[in-house]
């Protein structure tokens, strides 16, 4: 008797494609382009495709990666300060 494996159920209904276009824009980002390069390349993607799950979750990323930036960034000059 053999056992099936159960498929992982999507979160908040999305699409397959926003897990793709957020998996697309983290191995940019990890394959060395930088968080403005990316958002450069979320314009054009926004020009081509509006309002798709692929762009949305690329988008989401993206905004995700700034703000890791920002923290990072916050937090070594408050300790360049402090030292």
């Amino acid at each position: 008797m053999t056992t099936m494996t159960p498929a992982p159920t999507l979160l908040n209904d999305n699409d397959p494609a926003y897990y793709a276009g957020r998996a697309d824009a983290y191995d940019d980002h990890r394959a060395g382009t930088t968080p403005d390069e990316l958002t450069i390349r979320l314009g054009y993607l926004i020009d081509q495709h509006p309002n798709t799950p692929y762009v949305l979750g690329y988008a989401a990323r993206v905004l995700e990666i700034h703000a890791e930036n920002r923290a990072i960034t916050t937090t070594d000059t408050y300790w360049e300060t402090a030292a």
